[in-house]
């Protein structure tokens, strides 16, 4: 049995050479060629004396070259660490200075964030000389053997509370959570997944760019998403899996020219990073009857690999993220870690193979996180008689009014049922009397509007008075981080800013 992924794309090397691994653009490489740029990357770095637990950073755009230097690094025995291109200029320099890097390949289009970095990198390699490497042959490099609990990957959490963290990921998490997943999402050599969320990301990266490939299928990647273009590369690749968060089916959906396509090869939409409103779930499987929609849910921690809901409950269980995935095991606990009946809410812990070894430099947050084995995710969910998993709130984002918990999500789902709204996000704001009160931050669909009191007035025929938010503020769009994720830390005012009874 193979333990590394590495090892399973050789294997594709060998047995289905001409098959196509990815393309990109213009560019189609077979599995082949693949695996022969991954160990021109390999050969290279190995050849610069650099050894087992260096980190090799990767702040690069999506393209090919992105999956050669991934499977490159780890073929050579260091870590590949891939970066956000989307943070600012002093946050990724704080993950480049806290991982200490030694290496770092980067894209020419975005190197105006990197090129006053301060960090003492041994080596930059542009995606230009990149692309100059792969054209030359390499001398033969005997690599060195792995092991499997190595740390194959380090990537770095969203930061959406605090301090990013290094996730450590070992080849063996690699390996599970790319046989866990394409069992989940039944692939098959004959697939073909679009990906256009970014592979710095662990879902584009380890939830499909990875499994695609652990079962010999082809990978189409584009740069980003943009509506039209998705569109019409869907058909023009016959594209078999798409993933997406629900911002990007809502502008998808709303686009008149979708008519014009004809979607025959498309078998599955999945969605992750945000809940899905019934509404929406029920227009995509109307527009296109043939195609399955999945739910997936994980964690950079666990690679990310928790629970999934499938495409018979995708209406009936609408909110929930399905059932714990293969070989994984989740509860719910208390603050005692005790865990809690069912129905009842608890933070989710996840533990299986694919549980990180732990965070970068940082035992103490370490311990916190991974307790017996079990991975303490900071999410708050509740199972129901069915065992189906819903997610409450991240444990942080609880809002306690007075002594009463709210979780912003409930209130999320009742403005979710405003035809107006498009999108919704609560956040727990300063109050001098209660300590803390919701507010609403809402976009409106294109062309509509309601006042802050209509949306007020269903929320209070819908909630229990003390969840109703005190405030309503329009915005243009919601902030989001690269994965999806509203940032509600961007929306959360100072302290200082104390909102006063009305």
């Amino acid at each position: 049995m193979f333990m590394f992924v590495t090892d399973v794309l050789r294997q594709h090397a060998m047995s289905n050479p001409d098959s196509l691994a990815i393309q990109f653009e213009e560019n189609r490489w077979t599995y082949s060629e693949l695996y022969k740029n991954a160990q021109k990357v390999a050969s290279y770095l190995h050849q610069q004396g650099y050894k087992q637990g260096d980190l090799v950073a990767q702040f690069m755009l999506n393209s090919d070259l992105f999956l050669a230097v991934y499977y490159g690094v780890q073929l050579a025995g260091l870590t590949v660490m891939p970066v956000n291109t989307k943070l600012a200029p002093p946050e990724v320099e704080y993950i480049f200075s806290h991982s200490e890097a030694k290496v770092l390949f980067y894209d020419e289009k975005i190197e105006q964030t990197i090129q006053n970095s301060q960090h003492p990198f041994q080596q930059k390699i542009s995606t230009t000389q990149l692309r100059e490497l792969l054209q030359q042959e390499s001398p033969y490099t005997k690599l060195p053997t792995l092991d499997v609990n190595d740390t194959a990957v380090v990537m770095y959490t969203s930061g959406t509370t605090g301090k990013p963290k290094g996730v450590m990921l070992s080849h063996r998490n690699l390996y599970e959570t790319a046989d866990i997943w394409s069992q989940s999402m039944k692939m098959s050599r004959e697939d073909k997944m679009f990906i256009c969320t970014p592979l710095f990301h662990c879902a584009g990266s380890h939830v499909f760019a990875v499994p695609t490939m652990y079962k010999g299928g082809a990978v189409i990647v584009e740069e980003a998403f943009s509506p039209e273009q998705t569109l019409s590369k869907l058909v023009e690749t016959n594209a078999t899996i798409f993933f997406g968060v629900p911002a990007m089916y809502t502008i998808l959906l709303n686009k008149p020219e979708l008519k014009n396509y004809s979607f025959d090869h498309l078998r599955l939409f999945c969605y992750g990073a945000a809940p899905m409103p019934y509404e929406l779930v029920k227009r995509l499987k109307d527009t296109f009857p043939n195609v399955k929609v999945q739910n997936l849910y994980g964690q950079t921690e666990n690679t990310p690999a928790a629970s999934s809901l499938t495409d018979e409950h995708a209406l009936t269980k609408i909110g929930s993220v399905g059932k714990p995935l293969a070989r994984t095991e989740v509860k719910l606990v208390d603050p005692e870690g005790v865990e809690v009946p069912v129905g009842e809410v608890g933070e989710i812990c996840v533990k299986g193979a694919q549980v990180m070894k732990g965070y970068l430099r940082n035992p103490e947050e370490t311990a916190n996180t991974i307790q017996n084995g079990w991975l303490y995710s900071g999410d708050l969910g509740r199972f129901d008689e069915e065992g189906f998993l819903y997610i409450v709130d991240r444990k942080k984002d609880m809002i306690n009014r007075g002594g009463e918990n709210i979780y912003p999500v409930e209130v999320e789902e009742v403005l979710y049922q405003i035809s107006q709204i498009l999108e919704a996000a609560v956040v727990g704001v300063p109050h001098e009397v209660y300590g803390e009160v919701p507010k609403a931050y809402v976009v409106t669909k294109g062309g509509q509007s309601i006042s802050e009191e209509e949306i007020l007035e269903h929320c209070r025929t819908q909630l229990a008075k003390y969840k109703v938010p005190l405030q309503v503020e329009f915005l243009e769009q919601l902030p989001r981080n690269a994965s999806g994720k509203v940032l509600k830390h961007t929306l959360r005012p100072s302290i200082s800013e104390t909102t006063k009874s009305p």
